[in-house]
C-alpha cells in the first residue's frame, strides 16, 4: 500500500495579521498539510502566530519545528500547547527539541546546561505531555543518536536530517509506527533548476557542489525530478513527510502537484 505524504512549510517572519492569513491561506491552497514556526528568540512567539494561523484556514495543520524544550516547564508548555490544539479544533502538530543554542539562552536568561542534561529535560517533556495531552501529535527533531532515540520511543513523528540514521530511529522504536520527516534545506528558485546551496553547505563544508546536489534534503531540477527523488526517498527510505521553507514554497509547491 502506498503511504500518503504529509508537507510541511516553515515561516519565520510575521509583518502583520493580514500577511499571515495571507500566507496561510496560500499555504494551504498549494497543498501543504502544515504551516510550521520554529522557536528562536528574536523571532515571533510560535503559539500566538499557530492561533491566528488556524483562525484563518480551515484545513491545514498548524506546528512548531521545534519549541526549544530546555526554556519550558512541562506543565506549562503542555497548558499553551492544549489551548492551541483547541482553538485550532485540534489541528496542533507539536515539534519539540533539545536546544542548542547558547546564545540564546545567555539572552533568556537561563542557564544552559550539558547536551546530555537537554536530551534528558527533553524526554521529560516529551513522556509528560504524552501522558497529559495524547491527543496532541508530537514531532520531535534531531541529529544526535540520543535525541533521536527519545524521538523514536515517544513521538508520532521523527525529524532527521538525512537517510544515515533511519536504521537507528527504527530499532529504538521497537516496532512503533513513526512518520519520518525530512528537512529540505535546499530547493530551485528560477528557471535554471539550481538551488542557492548556501544553507546546505554550512552542514557539509567539505562536499563539492555535485555532492551537496546528491544530498536527500537538496532539490534540483523540474518538479517532476525532485517528485521522483521524494518517491524514491520514499520507497527506499520510508520518508514520508517533507518540510521545507516559505522562501522555498512555490517551487515546492509544484512538486506537491506532481505527487498528487
Amino acid at each position: 500500500m502506498t503511504v500518503d505524504f504529509r508537507f510541511a512549510v516553515g515561516i519565520n517572519s510575521v509583518q502583520s495579521r493580514a500577511a499571515l492569513r495571507e500566507t496561510a491561506w496560500r499555504c494551504e491552497d498549494s497543498g501543504f498539510d502544515v504551516l510550521n514556526i520554529p522557536d528562536h528568540l528574536g523571532a515571533p512567539a510560535p503559539f500566538p502566530v499557530l492561533t491566528a494561523a488556524a483562525q484563518a484556514t480551515s484545513k491545514i495543520r498548524v506546528g512548531t519545528y521545534v519549541m526549544n524544550a530546555a526554556f519550558y516547564s512541562p506543565a506549562l508548555l503542555a497548558r499553551d500547547a492544549a489551548e492551541v490544539h483547541t482553538l485550532s479544533d485540534g489541528r496542533l502538530d507539536l515539534g519539540l527539541g533539545a536546544g542548542y543554542v547558547r546564545e540564546e539562552f545567555e539572552a533568556a536568561e537561563i542557564p544552559f546546561p550539558s547536551a546530555g542534561a537537554r536530551v534528558t529535560h527533553l524526554e521529560h517533556v516529551a513522556k509528560y505531555l504524552r501522558r497529559h495531552h495524547p491527543e496532541i501529535p508530537l514531532l520531535i527533531a534531531g541529529s544526535g543518536e540520543r535525541v533521536l532515540t527519545v524521538a523514536a520511543r515517544h513521538a508520532d513523528i521523527v525529524g532527521v536530517t538525512g537517510t544515515e540514521r533511519i536504521e537507528l530511529v527504527r530499532a529504538a522504536a521497537e516496532g512503533r509506527p513513526v512518520v519520518l520527516d525530512l528537512a529540505i534545506t535546499a530547493a530551485p528558485s528560477g528557471d535554471s533548476g539550481l538551488p542557492d546551496l548556501k544553507m546546505p553547505r554550512r552542514y557539509a563544508p567539505g562536499l563539492s557542489d555535485a555532492e551537496i546536489l546528491a544530498l536527500p534534503g537538496v532539490l534540483s531540477g523540474t518538479p517532476r525530478e525532485s517528485a521522483d527523488k521524494l518517491r524514491a526517498l520514499r520507497d527506499e527510505h520510508g520518508l514520508t513527510s517533507f518540510s521545507v521553507q516559505l522562501k522555498d514554497s512555490a517551487y515546492f509547491a509544484k512538486v506537491i502537484a506532481e505527487l498528487r
